[in-house]
């Protein structure tokens, strides 16, 4: 008797070992892939049973039929964290079951912290792969008051568009039907400086036209009535406020300076602007800018239409992609009876008025 029962321990101990040993783990690797790398031994054995004992729960959506829902992971969560908040936001049925599965599969190494649509209908395993990748479907491309093409252009290798700066600047040579710009065979200075929220599929041909399109939108009957108001068309105040936004650095004085090109420009004075002979010298290859500064005085005799120190009046283009602040200033400049202006010595950022060259040269720096 007693022997049939040491026989029956041994063989129910026999039986355990091979179900934890080699049961359990050949089970789950079948079932779920393999362990990571990182488990022991004994970590691979336990979350092998877990899986197991999980059941359907792994492989089942909570909602067969549910809606997309926004579900944030910040950075630094911890994996438990993240189980937790998955179950109370119904996403996932089982918080330890998910949390078993990205242990035992390593994939808790590489949950990428960001914003992700998750949806019920997808079972836990779905939901930990689709955890892998934060990649938004739509991106954000940022245009910045004052860049100039080539410069947008150099943007896009980091914005998530799949749209090269070469192609962007041919692209631009022809400018969307919609700006109706017969002055110009490029988009410089209609390129409007914003924000735009962008599908990342969008094509080169549809960016032009989503910016083109904002240009147009915002130059409302208002703004084109202040242009006219300065005897100025669209394409020279566009041409007008690219150089005034170059020339500013603080939003608040770009209606005293627009004042100041428009004072000369009313006396067939000379505008003589620095930004407009840094886009005729363009790309600095030694300090790697299409801004050159400091200019020297062989910078400013270069012979260029776009010379404002030597020729009189606007230059035959914009130099840049003014923001909607320095187009304002264009429509609406302050009344000033200034003809002068340069940077402030004891007020960085800012600058100094003046209506004669003597006060301007009384201005200037000891």
């Amino acid at each position: 008797m007693r022997r049939i029962f040491f026989f029956f321990l041994a063989f129910f101990i026999l039986a355990g070992i091979y179900l934890v040993l080699i049961h359990f783990p050949s089970r789950a690797s079948l079932l779920y892939g393999p362990p990571a790398p990182s488990l022991s031994i004994s970590e691979r054995i336990e979350y092998a049973a877990r899986l197991l004992l999980h059941g359907d729960v792994l492989t089942l959506s909570l909602y067969p039929d549910g809606v997309d829902l926004s579900f944030r992971i910040e950075q630094g969560e911890s994996i438990a964290s993240i189980a937790a908040r998955l179950a109370q936001s119904s996403i996932i049925a089982d918080a330890q079951a998910f949390y078993d599965y990205v242990v035992y599969t390593g994939l808790d190494l590489t949950i990428q912290a960001g914003d992700y649509t998750l949806n019920p209908a997808l079972s836990i395993i779905d939901t930990a792969h689709e955890l892998q990748d934060a990649t938004p479907d739509d991106v954000r491309f940022v245009i910045l008051p004052g860049w100039r093409m080539e410069e947008i252009a150099a943007s896009l290798p980091t914005s998530g568009l799949d749209i090269s700066p070469e192609i962007f600047v041919t692209a631009s040579q022809a400018p969307p039907a919609v700006l109706d710009i017969p002055f110009s065979s490029t988009m410089e200075g209609f390129l409007l400086p914003g924000s735009y929220i962008l599908s990342r599929s969008t094509t080169v041909d549809q960016l032009l036209e989503i910016i083109a399109r904002n240009f147009v939108w915002h130059m409302s009957d208002e703004m084109r009535a202040g242009f006219a108001a300065q005897n100025l068309d669209v394409y020279q105040a566009v041409t007008l406020a690219s150089i005034v936004e170059r020339e500013s650095i603080n939003d608040e004085e770009l209606p005293l300076i627009a004042s100041v090109f428009i004072n000369r420009l009313n006396i067939g004075m000379t505008l003589g602007s620095d930004p407009t002979v840094q886009y005729a010298l363009g790309y600095d290859s030694i300090h790697q800018t299409w801004w050159t500064n400091p200019l020297g005085l062989d910078d400013l005799k270069i012979d260029s239409p776009y010379n404002t120190y030597i020729y009189a009046g606007l230059p035959p283009a914009p130099i840049a992609n003014p923001g909607l602040e320095a187009l304002r200033a264009v429509a609406f400049p302050e009344v000033s009876p200034y003809y002068y202006f340069q940077a402030a010595c004891d007020n960085p950022g800012y600058h100094t008025f003046a209506k004669t060259f003597e006060e301007h040269l009384a201005n200037g720096c000891p």
